[in-house]
């Protein structure tokens, strides 16, 4: 089956389908240096709002992308991780931030 572009299945597409959006790279970003809590990922995104951070969340989260660990404490926290499959988008993220230096400034 052909998309709108008239490329059937193309990986490309469906590879930056994963992290398409606004927010989710930078998220991505985020995770990249260490697992954080929601509230330290707030406000490493400006002007993100909280509804569309957990809506990003949990899309990363559905595509495999991150974990989320919640720990059964007294006052409970939820932690957020890169997994294997999106540590291994890393490099793709630094080559495509190399690119954009060498061709655009």
């Amino acid at each position: 089956m052909e998309n709108e572009l008239g490329h059937a299945d193309c990986p490309v597409t469906a590879t930056i389908a994963l992290f398409d959006g606004r927010w989710k790279v930078m998220i991505l970003y985020v995770l990249s240096k260490k697992s954080r809590r929601f509230g330290e990922i707030l406000v490493r995104v400006p002007s993100i709002s909280k509804k569309v951070l957990t809506e990003q969340l949990r899309e990363l989260e559905a595509d495999g992308l991150i974990s989320r660990k919640q720990y059964r404490e007294t006052s409970p926290r939820v932690e957020y991780a890169l997994t294997d499959l999106g540590k291994s988008l890393c490099p793709l993220l630094i080559d495509i931030a190399a690119w954009k230096r060498k061709n655009i400034g």
